[in-house]
């Protein structure tokens, strides 16, 4: 079948002629088809011609009826993408079985085979291979499912919503009838049969529901499920006490596959996780792991809520939801964890991933006005830069006044289908505000820029702030406007104290910036302060000011607020490697500052600071965020610059690192509590900083932690350092390693990854070895993403090397992933929208892998679409 690449604009949306009153399917799955029966009641939209066209893809259409009618061809027609019926009553029941192949599913959409089970992923538009449907997010109806499978073969069978019933049948079959009495769009449908296990728990609700909680995996993984109960239940508890929102069904499903293109799917009452997501115990989870199962399954809990009973109405609007459940699950995971932490982390990830999206040929604005393939608004602008949108909401109101917005949102929506302005809108009228400007931040593209000056005038006791917003290079529209930028701001005296801004004596304010050039004047402010502007990164742009080192010093000793002593050290790192850099280029002398030695060992030996704090402070910055607002760039040159600043830290402070190594040392069992994350994080830090020396007793240091750690974090860290800094012995580890943990697909991925990251000359030879592995598998998109994905994101050096071959090698993997997995093989392609930040030979090489993809035949539109802005572009 040929893909059409056509460009759907928001602008033309519009209602169906047909809504769905209620949806009855079976499924007959066999082991090597399935036919799926439908019966489906329409009623006419008022006003709406008597004509329907319904989604399906890859179906064979075995018979149809209307109103118990059999259609006769001329009544009818089909094509590769619709079914077409007209003339049709204004009420009708619609009946029709179609045959599927689930096992030849490789893209993963729809109802597709995980090993010896079957599962689906509908989210955004896989239920049309599954059945003729109106396969859009504004269409909600009722579902109840029957599902028909050898017993012995699918002992499980579960569907949305609630169990109704289930039992024998003849020839060893068995069937299972579910209902889900909340209207949804078909892409919160679900279905899995197979030979499972589980883990139980119970929860009731502060509604009183009693509700069955379950964990689904296969049985030999069924002892790394506990965690992710525990972090239901979490969940569930946060969200009643912060949001005050409760369950609403009998029971709650969750099935970790291996085999998935996403992190996880809200599907009601049926979430489906990627197993990473899932699956955790300490012999086999870092800190990390753990924090991010409980993250996402927290995540996919509050679409409950947001994104389930109010949904969007078109897939223009999917910040709606997935912006505010980022949100919510930011906060879960600040409350249960480090704040601090997880700001830093989030804010991080932002800059140096969604800036950068901002910036390339795929930029977008947080709701898209057109594109071709829906899969590829999945993006970081649609999450997180929508996230960061909510969270304006949030420092503008305050908590008190954004829970009143959540719950008029809720008051006016709930069971429907709406736009991002409905929810702007709630905000606005809870709390009687005029919020109309704030929409450019849904409209306008690309990350805006905020020049800051300062001015004092001590005679009159006065300190004028002056911010001057503007356009950002990328920028697709007409006529650029200013936005709604809330700053919280703080000013602190000579003495480290914060001072009085107003005269309710607060010390900290948030300016709401909403014109191009705009002064904000502070009254008796007796000396010349320090700013600590945009504090807890109070909004998603690019700050442009002075700022002396003097005063990023003065401000990781004394600032109050976490986030911004965190990026006055990153500040401060950026500017001596970026200082190394030019003067390279230059080739001129640079001198290694003694302030950043002296910032790195006041941060270091702080021992009032949280040591996760601290970890954060001396991790410098990595080389993506680095090059996000760089042009012709050197990534050999700018690596090397950052390895002369490690170079000089690790001679100078070899023994302040091995002293807080040591003092950040653990026994007794392992635990994921924030105390025991922090010590572990700087720890490893610190040894990271330790294995740079090159050293015989480093290096035994880090054997020595592998050997005798009793955690996973602790193990993979060290087995990480020796690896990449190819220390005798790795190879047997990384044999040892592979022989302990062969049948565990998770452990394995971590392997590859290790080995993909591997900052050395050969990485590539030992990857295209790696993938005739019997561990790997181009079906997988796990597997995938741990090899050529770890390397082509990860591997900033070895994919850059000079001779091109990384992008040969990316663009002929993304070719073979498309004719498999076009949205894993979008991911993959989009790797290359940075290429014009690089120096001329690199750009070049990059378009010539580009251009190599362009020219093949039959592209999916997920990489066509992509491929054809970046050359636009």
């Amino acid at each position: 079948m040929t893909i059409t690449k056509t460009t759907h604009y928001r602008k033309d949306y519009q209602q169906p002629n047909y809504w769905i009153e209620n949806v009855d399917l079976a499924f007959l799955i066999a082991p090597d088809h399935t036919l799926v029966k439908s019966r489906i009641n329409f009623k006419i939209r008022s006003g709406a011609d008597n004509k329907l066209s319904l989604n399906g893809i890859d179906l064979e259409l075995n018979s149809i009826k209307l109103n118990d009618k059999v259609l006769n061809n001329d009544e009818y027609s089909v094509d590769d993408t619709h079914l077409h019926l007209f003339d049709l009553p204004d009420n009708f029941l619609l009946q029709t079985e179609v045959k599927i192949y689930p096992h030849k599913n490789t893209a993963l959409e729809g109802l597709y085979q995980s090993g010896a089970f079957f599962l689906t992923q509908c989210e955004a538009e896989g239920f049309r291979k599954i059945t003729y449907y109106l396969d859009r997010p504004d269409v909600l109806a009722p579902f109840t499912v029957t599902i028909v499978a050898d017993r012995n073969k699918y002992p499980v069978l579960l569907s949305n919503g609630n169990a109704l019933l289930e039992g024998q049948l003849s020839g060893g079959k068995h069937y299972a009838k579910w209902q889900d009495p909340h209207p949804k769009p078909s892409y919160l449908f679900a279905l899995v049969a197979g030979d499972l296990a589980f883990v139980e728990d119970h929860y009731r609700t502060m509604e009183g529901r009693d509700v069955q909680l379950r964990v689904y995996t296969e049985a030999a993984n069924i002892d790394a499920c506990d965690f992710a109960m525990k972090s239901l239940i979490n969940s569930m508890q946060w969200d009643e006490t912060r949001f005050g929102l409760a369950y609403d069904l009998d029971q709650y499903n969750i099935v970790a596959t291996d085999d998935f293109n996403m992190g996880a799917m809200e599907n009601k009452g049926l979430n489906i996780f990627n197993s990473k997501y899932v699956l955790a115990k300490s012999d086999t989870a870092t800190d990390h792991d753990f924090i991010g199962v409980e993250a996402v399954i927290g995540h996919e809990y509050f679409h409950n809520w947001t994104g389930n009973r109010v949904t969007c109405k078109d897939w223009f609007q999917l910040s709606l939801k997935e912006g505010l459940t980022v949100f919510r699950d930011q906060e879960f995971t600040s409350d249960l964890q480090s704040r601090a932490v997880k700001r830093i982390e989030d804010v991080r990830y932002l800059r140096s991933a969604q800036f950068a999206e901002d910036a390339g040929p795929m930029s977008h604005s947080v709701r898209p006005d057109s594109f071709i393939e829906i899969n590829n608004f999945y993006t970081l602008t649609v999450y997180e830069k929508g996230s960061e949108v909510v969270r304006m909401y949030h420092t503008l109101l305050g908590e008190v006044g954004f829970q009143k917005g959540m719950k008029l949102y809720f008051e006016r929506h709930d069971g429907m289908a709406v736009s991002c302005n409905d929810f702007r809108l709630a905000m606005a009228d809870a709390n009687n505000i005029d919020l109309s400007q704030f929409e450019l931040w849904y409209s306008q593209n690309g990350t805006p820029v905020v020049a800051v000056d300062y001015q004092f005038d001590e005679q009159k006791a006065q300190f004028i702030i002056t911010t001057k917003q503007s356009a950002p290079a990328s920028f697709q529209g007409e006529s650029w406007q200013p936005m709604h930028i809330p700053m919280k701001t703080a000013l602190f005296g000579k003495d480290g104290l914060p001072l009085s801004l107003n005269k309710r004596g607060d010390t900290q304010i948030v300016l709401e910036i909403t014109e191009a050039t705009q002064q904000f004047v502070f009254d008796n402010i007796s000396t010349l302060p320090v700013v600590s502007l945009f504090r807890g990164f109070s909004a998603p742009v690019k700050v442009k000011q002075e700022i002396d080192t003097k005063d990023l010093s003065f401000l990781m000793k004394f600032d109050n607020d976490d986030f911004n002593r965190w990026d006055a050290s990153q500040l401060m790192q950026r500017e001596v490697i970026m200082s190394r850099y030019q003067a390279v280029q230059n080739g001129v002398e640079y001198t290694f500052p003694d302030y950043l030695l002296d910032a790195f060992r006041h941060v270091l030996l702080d021992d009032g600071s949280d040591p996760a704090l601290v970890a954060e402070a001396i991790t410098l910055p990595a080389l993506k965020g680095l090059m996000v607002d760089m042009e012709g760039v050197d990534v050999a040159q700018l690596h090397q610059a950052k390895e002369w600043v490690v170079s000089h830290l690790v001679n100078a402070l070899q023994l302040e690192f091995l002293s807080v190594y040591n003092q950040n040392f653990q026994d007794g069992p392992y635990q994921v509590t924030p105390e025991q994350v922090a010590r572990r994080s700087l720890k490893n830090r610190c040894l990271w900083f330790l294995m740079h020396t090159d050293q015989k007793e480093m290096q035994q240091l880090c054997f020595e932690q592998y050997h005798q750690s009793n955690n996973y974090t602790d193990k993979i860290t060290a087995l990480t350092l020796l690896v990449h800094h190819q220390v005798d012995g790795h190879e047997q580890l990384l044999a040892d390693y592979y022989d302990n943990w062969k049948y565990n697909a998770l452990m394995i991925n971590k392997w590859l990854s290790i080995q993909a990251t591997v900052p050395h000359d050969g990485v590539l030879e030992n990857i295209e070895s790696l993938m005739n592995h019997e561990c790997f598998s181009m079906k997988n998109p796990n597997a995938v993403r741990s090899l050529i994905g770890a390397f082509c994101a990860a591997n900033i050096t070895q994919f850059h090397a000079e001779d091109g071959s990384g992008y040969q090698f990316l663009a002929d993997n993304v070719m073979a992933l498309d004719e498999l997995n076009p949205q894993v093989a979008a991911r993959m392609v989009s790797l290359f929208n940075d290429y014009k930040q690089f120096k001329p030979d690199t750009q070049m090489a990059m378009l010539t892998a580009l251009k190599g993809i362009h020219t093949k035949a039959n592209l999916s539109a997920n990489v066509y679409e992509i491929v054809e802005k970046a050359l636009k572009n």
